[in-house]
């Protein structure tokens, strides 16, 4: 009892036990029982209240800290989008214990509008249910009556029966006879208090009935959600990607059809004749009518070892539909799952082979100032041209040193075995419009710079930075003599590789050609998840 209790009281019942023994007080029952219960209900309340700060202690050693930003800062659109919850506390086992309780006790009016409702729609009352009919029927031959539902609904279902409680009708007893027009009357001043709802007290009857209410409408809720996830997600999630395609294909079909005849369906009568088939249905005739019609032709009577043979016959004929040609069957439901199958199978194409792409790296080179030979240099990402963002703002190129370390893009792998020289130099060049170089159409198809005066000025300094932009801290910078700069022969004025034949003029510092490879898509782990 101690247990239960600890479960249900917080914080908030100190006024409401408090209030209670003032009012104790003031009956004058001061008597030694009722202190010995208020000294009881006190204690359990502090062991409660302890309870619930020891478990908050452990609570927070395992669940994560909150990172301080609001809900929904996360989303699209970033911090400063007003979150759609505002400022909400965080878990605590007192708050949650303090509105599970709350929310328990004003959750009746809910179950009782469930309980009248199944109680209606099973035919209970037939008046009921035909009268529902009859309001049913005027909407869907008039839809502009639904707005007037919400307004008869606050009529006769909140107005008249508050004034009739205010004003009751005269209690019949077995005098009443001696009493003349005995009937319902509103004249006259108020007879009784105005009605009010009061949340149910803890601890009572119906407030345990409302937990076994709760209980069994999680129940319903969790079997329902387990049953629509097994019956939609696979035909919706392209586990088989073949049924989820045909699907797809009727859907976007329909949906194309249902845009051009949609005014031309008689929805009032599909509706009014849907609504009192699904209402009639409930009735104990048609029940018992329909449990007849499936014992009948369906085979839902028979006795277990039957029934269990019929399984098995019906799991065989699935099998034989699923593994070999479809074939002529007497029966409906299963010659159209035969149909639907062969249609999938026949008209439904998938792409068996992953999507491939080609990538692309530049193998920079640079010309050593002392030896005169081209230094490998760079596995870049881009060309490292003349007029690059890069190369004007004076940043060094960035790569890698070796062609293993080349990666394939996120979400990639590698399709082909080598690298393959791009031998159409030009095209790419064209491509990304590119000038100040020259192109070599044979060979080795590398794409020199054209020598530029005031760029090879200070060729001497663009050496020492490569060991910055590899991370090597001990690359030296070679040096230039003074007899080589002495020595350096002068060059006319600077043309691009379309104002003359391959090998004119003086080439620049840097070169570069371009290598290709196959990627293909990398299949995601399903446990990544």
């Amino acid at each position: 009892m101690d247990d239960l209790t600890a479960a249900f009281l917080g914080q908030g019942d100190e006024a409401s036990i408090q209030e209670e023994d003032d009012g104790q007080q003031g009956s004058g029952s001061g008597t030694d029982s009722t202190t010995t219960a208020r000294t009881l209900r006190q204690g359990i309340l502090k062991a409660a209240n302890l309870q619930d700060k020891l478990l908050e202690k452990l609570l927070a050693q395992v669940i994560p800290v909150d990172d301080g930003q609001p809900r929904g800062s996360g989303e699209p659109g970033g911090a400063n989008e007003p979150s759609a919850f505002g400022e909400r506390p965080g878990f605590t086992v007192g708050a949650m214990s303090n509105n599970f309780r709350r929310f328990n006790a004003r959750i009746g009016v809910v179950f009782k509008f469930q309980a009248k409702a199944l109680r209606v729609l099973s035919w209970r009352r037939p008046t009921h249910t035909l009268s529902l009919l009859a309001v049913y029927t005027f909407v869907c031959l008039d839809p502009y009556l639904i707005f007037v539902l919400p307004l008869a609904i606050a009529l006769f279902g909140i107005f008249v029966p508050s004034f009739i409680a205010r004003h009751p009708a005269p209690a019949s007893s077995s005098e009443a006879h001696t009493v003349r027009n005995l009937g319902y009357s509103p004249r006259g001043p108020p007879l009784a208090p105005a009605r009010t709802f009061k949340p149910t007290k803890e601890l009572s009857r119906d407030f345990f009935r409302n937990l076994g209410d709760l209980q069994n409408v999680m129940d319903d809720y969790s079997v329902a959600h387990d049953k629509i996830i097994a019956l939609v997600v696979p035909k919706t999630n392209f586990s088989d990607e073949a049924l989820s395609s045909a699907i797809f294909v009727l859907l976007c079909g329909a949906c194309a059809l249902m845009t051009v005849t949609a005014h031309l369906i008689p929805w009032r009568y599909i509706c009014l004749v849907v609504g009192w088939a699904a209402i009639s249905s409930n009735h104990p005739t048609v029940s018992r009518l329909i449990g007849e019609w499936q014992a009948q032709y369906l085979g839902g009577e028979k006795e277990p070892s039957e029934t269990a043979q019929v399984v098995h016959d019906h799991d065989k004929k699935l099998e034989q539909i699923q593994n070999h040609p479809p074939g002529p069957s007497p029966d409906s439901s299963l010659a159209a799952e035969r149909a639907f199958d062969a249609w999938v199978r026949s008209d439904i194409i998938l792409d068996d082979a992953p999507e491939t792409r080609e990538v692309e790296i530049f193998e920079l080179q640079r010309l050593s100032d002392t030896s005169g030979e081209w230094e490998p240099w760079l596995f870049s990402p881009s060309p490292y041209d003349p007029l690059s963002a890069a190369r004007i703002a004076g940043d060094r190129p960035t790569g890698t040193r070796f062609f293993e370390d080349v990666l394939p893009p996120e979400g990639w792998e590698w399709s082909g075995k080598k690298w393959a020289l791009d031998l159409w130099s030009r095209e790419w060049v064209e491509e990304r419009i590119i000038t100040g170089v020259e192109v070599e159409t044979e060979g080795e198809r590398w794409v020199y710079d054209i020598y530029n005066e005031h760029e090879n000025g200070g060729n001497g300094s663009d050496n020492g930075d490569l060991g910055a932009a590899l991370g090597d801290g001990d690359y030296e910078t070679p040096v230039r003599s003074q007899d080589q700069s002495r020595h350096t022969p002068k060059i006319g004025p600077t043309i691009s590789w379309e104002e003359g034949e391959e090998g004119m003029g003086r080439r620049g510092s840097w070169r570069r050609r371009r290598w290709v490879r196959m990627v293909k898509r990398k299949n995601v782990n399903a446990a990544s998840n």
